[in-house]
């Protein structure tokens, strides 16, 4: 059974490495430059602004994944999407020996139920057409797309996408 929980804090340089042997899979599917900017963003303290949830899944006690919950109205993004006025899922990473367990389902449920403890009526979610498994993942789990928050974040042709889910 995967259990998620806070990151610890001596758990943070392992889940940034963590992500990047998650998201190398793509390193050869996108140019260099675009892999390039993904891993140091992915491997940035972008987790350690204010009010940002680092959550980690488990499995049989070894940390497998992780995602970061940012709350509404945060630089996410860094400047390249307008800060958005609802709690955005980011850096989602699955270890790829543990995939297909559930895990990344699991870390986005988790996301859900605290964002609605905030009252906030949307979750919403940035990736793209290369990250082909999470798009089906986050489609077959209701999330719908907002183009008008899309954003290209290098000169290639590649866009990153926006998702939102509404919180009943």
């Amino acid at each position: 059974m995967v259990k998620i929980r806070k990151a610890f804090s001596d758990e943070v340089e392992m889940i940034r490495q963590q992500r990047i042997e998650a998201y190398e899979e793509h390193a050869q599917s996108i140019p260099e430059g675009h892999w390039e900017a993904l891993k140091k963003s992915i491997a940035s303290n972008a987790d350690e602004q204010k009010d940002v949830e680092l959550l980690v899944a488990e499995l049989d006690g070894a940390v497998v994944g992780s995602v970061a919950l940012f709350p509404a109205k945060s630089d996410a993004y860094k400047g390249l999407v307008d800060m958005l006025d609802y709690p955005e899922i980011r850096m989602l990473a699955v270890t790829p020996q543990s995939r297909g367990r559930g895990v990344a389902e699991a870390l986005i449920k988790e996301c859900i139920r605290r964002t609605k403890v905030t009252g906030s009526e949307y979750i919403g979610l940035h990736t793209a057409d290369f990250m082909k498994s999470a798009m089906r993942l986050y489609e077959r789990m209701g999330f719908v797309r907002m183009p008008q928050f899309d954003f290209q974040p290098a000169d290639d042709g590649i866009i990153v996408k926006a998702y939102q889910l509404s919180i009943e």
